[in-house]
């Protein structure tokens, strides 16, 4: 996905934008060796319910991969971000951050250097 500088808001994908998706791959990102869905539903604060919703959703576009094991017997799900997530949501982040920097200019505030956090390793797509 590429920018423009008059419209960066077109660059800003849907799937992403949602307040909990936004949640969950910013998780990802921060996590090496992908997350467990418990831990993840409790970082993201969602009931299992609508965590599964948003982790099918991401799982469709191909952003995140889920891998079922057993540990000590019971059933463990790990979401891992794809490359492709990762480099459909860096490109989102990026968009976003223009964005932003647009809306700050417009309304005259002081521009401000970005700190977006350095991401983790990928899982394989």
């Amino acid at each position: 996905m590429k920018t423009t500088t008059d419209r960066p808001f077109n660059a800003l994908e849907k799937i992403f934008h949602e307040p909990n998706r936004l949640a969950i791959m910013s998780a990802l990102c921060a996590a090496d060796g992908g997350v467990p869905f418990t831990d993840l539903k409790a970082s993201c604060r969602l009931t299992d319910g609508n965590l599964n919703r948003h982790l099918k959703v991401l799982e469709e576009e191909g952003v995140i991969r889920m891998d079922k094991s057993f540990v000590q017997l019971r059933p463990r799900t790990t979401v891992h971000l794809t490359k492709t997530g990762f480099q459909r949501f860096n490109e989102y982040l990026a968009a976003l951050a223009e964005v932003l920097e647009q809306a700050r200019q417009a309304v005259g505030a002081k521009p401000r250097k970005s700190r977006l956090p350095a991401f983790g390793k990928l899982a394989p797509a």
